[in-house]
């Protein structure tokens, strides 16, 4: 049977729309540097689990293919603000917050925290993420489209309290 790396924790909705998610995960050694950190790319891969694992729960398609079209989120814009390292082994959680939710976008903020021994957690990263809803057309482009009332009806903004918890969650 095959494992799934990231398990869903917890998804918040607010009258049926979800504006966030929390997803746990350990840290594989693949995902090491010669040092024994986690590259820092790999803070990237995490946030697409979180941003996966939020789609499902929400119970929106992440990549939709129709025929003769494909549909998905590829990415416009993505920072993150490293602030304490990670390890092989050590059990994370990624908290995703909606921040906007436009015609053709969706921002994110995304905190990843290291679960520690005594029960603590310790904040690694602050991150964020835009993505545009876009469709494959004849010529092989991408051109963007606007998001469908079927997603509007599932996810919204998450509060300001949400966002502004410096604990993140």
């Amino acid at each position: 049977m095959p494992t799934r790396l990231a398990k869903s924790r917890r998804v918040n909705i607010y009258l049926g729309m979800a504006y966030e998610h929390t997803s746990t995960r350990r840290v594989e050694f693949s995902e090491t540097d010669m040092a024994g950190l986690v590259h820092f790319s790999n803070f990237f891969k995490y946030m697409e689990t979180a941003e996966r694992d939020f789609f499902e729960a929400a119970g929106v398609d992440l990549i939709n293919t129709e025929p003769g079209e494909l549909v998905g989120w590829p990415r416009a814009r993505a920072e993150c603000k490293f602030t304490a390292p990670l390890r092989f082994g050590d059990t994370i959680d990624i908290h995703l917050a909606v921040k906007a939710v436009k015609d053709r976008s969706i921002d994110y903020q995304f905190r990843i925290f290291r679960k520690n021994a005594d029960g603590s957690r310790t904040q690694t990263a602050k991150a964020h993420l835009t993505t545009i809803l876009t469709k494959l057309v004849e010529n092989g482009e991408l051109q963007s489209v606007e998001i469908p009332e079927s997603v509007r009806t599932r996810i919204t903004v998450a509060p300001a309290a949400v966002l502004a918890r410096p604990g993140g969650v």
